[in-house]
């Protein structure tokens, strides 16, 4: 069944369908009167509709049902990237976002190549952000991950509610293997886990020192190197496995 979000919880049985909906449920999909789709609100309810009504450019519907689903993990999980060239933060966004991230936080790595300029910010995190609501309509979450974004590593926070992990690819070449599994294990009294990750020229040795300042820790992502849209992604099916697979720390 189609997902969409809405920006207010429904203030009753009916709802009009908002200009966006519109377009894609009766336009695109081609709806009609009796067909259903769902509706997830900002209270994480999964509302069953139904359309009783089209007329011109409005639809309306009615609530069938509604629920709430477990489907987003147990442990909020942050990535926090460096800019890459290219298409790679929307790759990063889209499968990130379908592998149950809760934020995604973009910055200027010291080897960084590609720029994000003032007026380049604003138009790129909102394409991001609606990258990041398609993939979780597509893969039925009943949250959509925020899109940030800062000037550098160092202006990172780390709530103390969080842990931060580095994924540093000299950690790997060393052969460091235990870090991502001990940050996992900890994460029994903390809401977070913020990972930070380089751009294709990976961080700055200044970089991880700040982060390790902050509280972060080095670790390593098996044997491998893996490229800057790959490590993200290894890091979330890990950390998914490892939470709502092999053991339940919800």
């Amino acid at each position: 069944m189609q997902r969409y979000f809405l920006e207010k919880n429904l203030q009753g049985p009916n709802l009009i369908l908002p200009q966006e909906i519109f377009h894609h449920a009766i336009t695109v999909m081609r709806m009609r009167v009796g067909a259903k789709f769902e509706v997830v609100t900002p209270d994480e309810f999964v509302n069953i509709m139904e359309v009783t009504e089209i007329k011109g450019k409005v639809a309306k519907a009615k609530l069938v049902s509604k629920s709430r689903q477990t489907v987003e993990m147990p442990k909020q999980a942050v990535i926090v990237c460096g800019l890459s060239k290219g298409d790679k933060a929307e790759w990063i966004v889209q499968k990130g976002t379908e592998m149950g991230a809760a934020k995604f936080i973009f910055f200027q790595g010291d080897y960084s190549v590609a720029k994000w300029d003032q007026k380049k910010q604003k138009r790129k995190l909102e394409r991001l952000y609606k990258i990041a609501q398609g993939a979780a309509e597509q893969s039925h979450r009943t949250q959509v991950p925020d899109v940030e974004f800062i000037a550098k590593v160092a202006d990172l926070e780390l709530p103390a509610t969080a842990l931060g992990l580095v994924a540093y690819e000299e950690e790997a070449k060393q052969g460091e293997k235990t870090m991502l599994m001990q940050t996992f294990e900890n994460l029994k009294n903390k809401d977070a886990l913020w990972a930070v990750f380089g751009p294709e020229g990976g961080l700055a040795p200044k970089e991880v020192e700040t982060l390790l300042d902050k509280g972060f820790v080095k670790a390593g992502l098996g044997p491998r190197i893996m490229r800057a849209e790959t490590a993200p992604l290894y890091f979330l099916a890990s950390m998914s496995f490892y939470l709502e697979l092999a053991h339940d720390l919800g």
